[in-house]
């Protein structure tokens, strides 16, 4: 099992930024699939979850309307849509595969103008 987080980087406040997960070791879709984030002197927070089959998506409040966490079965890859980025977002963002508590080694998101 192997995640592989992309797309993180500086951003302004307001801006937009999409997060990938490439996963290998097995077929994402048949199971559920989680972003977590971890801001400097925080504990690590529950993002997102997307369930398997139907799809059905789970968010904390503090991202609700926000950001968007979908899938590509063909890719196997997970992704996190993250628009209106404010600067309480930056935090080092984790994929994990709750199954077997997998985790990826992470991403920088940084929002500051």
């Amino acid at each position: 099992v192997q995640l592989v987080e992309s797309g993180g980087g500086l951003v302004q406040p307001g801006g937009s930024l999409r997060l990938s997960c490439a996963v290998s070791g097995f077929t994402s879709s048949n199971y559920a699939m989680s972003w977590y984030r971890q801001a400097p002197g925080k504990e690590r927070e529950l993002v997102a979850t997307i369930n398997r089959a139907g799809g059905s998506t789970v968010y904390a409040d503090s991202v609700k309307g926000r950001f968007t966490i979908s899938r590509d079965s063909a890719k196997n890859t997970v992704y996190l849509q993250m628009n209106s980025l404010k600067p309480e977002d930056t935090a080092v963002y984790y994929c994990r595969f709750p199954a077997r508590n997998s985790w990826g080694r992470g991403t920088q998101v940084t929002v500051s103008s």
